[in-house]
């Protein structure tokens, strides 16, 4: 064994530290583990990634420093040449250091666990899929398995049509050959059925991670497909690192979804990282949704992702009846659900069917106001309305999670005259349960239902134990039940003012993605859309199934105010509990930026098409991020955009290595971020 060892831990370090194993024995490697460390003054743990018998020439400090491991971890190595190159990419394109790129791919557990993987254990080999292909399922699956190597494949089409089998029949394919498949979804909890499906298909040869697996159990899943025991792996975002021996294809469901976006360091996007596997290895990717992400349709429609249409719902559903009604012609006594929508859920309830309700707002009212002297109650935290809980009677924020008692009284004024604007998922089901008593209601939101429990509830609506199922957007992904008829959203204007690029693409995904759930097994399902902006370009495109008119227009519009797909951004978040010190850092940083790119304008050698991206490039700000304040932190932001990520990423590195950050501070980079609140 190798006596000095070159460890990386999870800090955000841009080196790496040289470490002695005092206990070197011959022939043996602790390469590709784990290693518990003393780093400074405190206890570390290290992932070592490469080990020498001879002293590194740049140590740059006297030998006799060089501190002892205290112990390895792993028994056997947890990650591989190639999980370092990939940890490589991902801290170069993400600006993170090499250990906290490796500390999110490897899994955190200290020893395996007892833990079945999915627990199928009779079925120990593949069980190829019985049911009959359609003509379209066919094209699709033989034209990502038998294109040309490294191609980027789409399957488009609406709810319900057969995406997930061709995904299952493709991933088949892939495994005859002896190759091994990542199969991507945005939220295990939300995504049973497709573990269901891949189970039975897999047995054994399957292997899901996922947030809800203790850091054992999660290691045990991951030695499993290390060793190429299991050779498809299901799993949210972070199942996109997983070391599959031979890799043959990457499945990406959904792809539209935001929760594929890391909302923490290191800020990657599990598409980005995706592409990045396949283009490197040669094999193919297919990602599908019925409402892709704009930046995938613009790929589609310059021929660089090729585009596999699916158009017939195959449960002997058809698409739903879809008709908007106009709140601002409501009778407003009538409370949230009006008179039209009313009428449906009781005819439907009449029946003996099923109805969803959707509203992407949780709590009882939106935020709290007094009508004497116009204050509004905002958390003391975050820049944001605090929204009324009424079961528990507090207001809570929704960003730090910082509460308060209901105020009898204006806390500013001592007006008695207070009101509540607004409504969330727990006053919708207080209003339902009001006019619809004897119905069986369920709420699914994050208040309401845990993580653990969603599955259950989930499969007790499609087993008919409930009439109603009302709740936030987790009610709008990927799910199936026969006996549903009616879909009413409550409110589809609730995201469409944020001030962020997406919004209109958010807003036409939710409403089309939600929509999609009725119908599936019988032709007579209905969707009623609740707005007060019918007219408004992601509604109405969305009500009227005009789903190319939408991404037309959407891509002519962020081509007319240069934001992606025509531009690439890097948001720069200066944060600090010190409103003053936020302003300056983002001044300062600005300032920096602009010497940064007037430096990299300036030098010598750059080639005609470098030059005139960075001529493109564009510093945004410094301002006020949309939310100012969020957990006590004052925030302000700088956004790079240009036509070349490879300068923005150089600006941004730059400014990281070069500013010097005040102790009470903190700045975030997110490369390509999927949104700018």
């Amino acid at each position: 064994m190798a006596k000095y060892l070159e460890v990386v831990v999870n800090r955000p370090l841009f080196q790496s530290f040289t470490y002695m194993n005092a206990k070197a024995t011959e022939g043996e490697s602790l390469f590709g583990r784990r290693v518990d460390i003393t780093f400074g003054n405190c206890r570390e743990r290290g992932f070592v990634i490469s080990e020498s018998d001879a002293l590194p020439e740049n140590l740059g400090y006297d030998p006799r420093k060089i501190k002892a491991i205290r112990r390895a971890i792993d028994k056997s190595p947890v990650f591989t040449e190639e999980t370092v190159a990939l940890a490589r990419w991902l801290s170069e394109y993400y600006i993170c250091s090499l250990g906290e790129a490796l500390s999110v791919m490897v899994p955190g557990g200290k020893r395996e666990s007892d833990f079945c993987g999915l627990g199928f254990g009779d079925m120990d080999g593949l069980s190829v899929g019985e049911s009959e292909l359609s003509e379209e399922q066919r094209t699709a699956v033989d034209g990502i398995m038998g294109g040309e190597e490294g191609i980027m494949h789409y399957l488009y089409g609406p709810t319900g049509t057969g995406k997930t089998e061709v995904f299952l029949r493709a991933a088949e394919k892939a495994i005859a050959l002896g190759k091994g498949v990542i199969y991507l979804v945005p939220e295990i909890a939300l995504t049973q059925q497709v573990i269901e499906a891949v189970a039975a298909r897999f047995g054994q040869a399957a292997a899901v991670l996922h947030s809800a697996l203790t850091p054992s159990q999660r290691l045990s899943e991951w030695n499993r497909i290390l060793s190429g025991e299991a050779r498809i792996v299901v799993g949210a975002r972070s199942a996109v690192f997983a070391p599959v021996p031979k890799l043959g294809l990457i499945i990406i469901d959904e792809e539209h979804d935001g929760s594929y976006k890391s909302g923490s360091a290191p800020r990657y996007h599990a598409r980005q990282v995706a592409m990045h596997r396949c283009i490197s290895a040669g094999i193919p990717l297919v990602m599908g949704s019925a409402t892709p992400s704009v930046e995938a349709w613009k790929l589609m429609d310059d021929g660089k992702i090729r585009r596999h249409v699916l158009t017939r719902r195959l449960a002997g559903g058809a698409m739903p009846e879809i008709r908007c009604i106009d709140l601002s012609k409501e009778d407003g006594r009538q409370g949230s659900i009006s008179a039209e929508l009313q009428s449906e859920i009781e005819a439907t309830l009449a029946e003996k069917r099923q109805a969803i309700l959707f509203l992407n707002r949780r709590g009882f009212s939106h935020y709290f106001r007094c009508n004497s002297c116009g204050y509004e109650m905002k958390c003391r935290n975050c820049s944001v309305s605090m929204t009324l809980h009424r079961k528990e009677k507090r207001l809570r924020c929704h960003y730090c999670g910082w509460s308060v008692p209901q105020p009898q009284k204006c806390p500013e004024c001592g007006s008695l005259d207070i009101g509540y604007s607004g409504f969330g998922t727990e006053f919708i089901e207080n209003e339902v349960r009001a006019k619809f008593p004897a119905a069986r209601i369920i709420r699914l939101d994050t208040d309401s239902i845990s993580p653990k429990e969603l599955p259950a509830a989930i499969d007790g609506f499609r087993r008919g134990e409930w009439d109603i199922m009302l709740g936030t957007q987790m009610v709008a992904k990927g799910l199936n039940f026969p006996n549903l008829k009616l879909v009413g959203v409550v409110q589809a204007d609730t995201g469409l003012h944020m001030p962020d690029f997406r919004a209109a693409e958010r807003t036409f995904a939710l409403i089309t993605q939600v929509a999609g759930r009725a119908g599936r097994f019988f032709p007579d399902g209905k969707v009623l859309v609740q707005t007060y902006n019918p007219t408004a370009l992601p509604i109405a495109c969305a009500t009227r199934g005009m789903t190319e008119q939408f991404y037309e227009e959407e891509i002519e519009t962020r081509e007319m105010t240069g934001f992606p797909p025509f531009s690439r951004m890097a948001q720069l978040v200066f944060r600090s509990k010190s409103e003053e010190t936020s302003a300056r850092m983002a001044d300062e940083g600005g300032s920096l930026l602009g010497e940064i790119l007037d430096s990299m304008r300036r030098a010598e050698g750059i080639p005609e098409e470098a030059k005139k991206a960075m001529e493109m490039t564009e510093i945004l700000g410094p301002s006020e991020c949309p939310l100012a304040k969020i957990s006590e932190n004052y925030r302000n932001q700088i956004i790079l955009r240009g036509p070349s990520i490879a300068v923005i990423r150089e600006m941004a590195r730059r400014l990281l290595l070069g500013y010097r950050i005040p102790g009470n501070a903190y700045i975030e980079c997110d490369i390509d971020p999927a949104s700018v609140l």
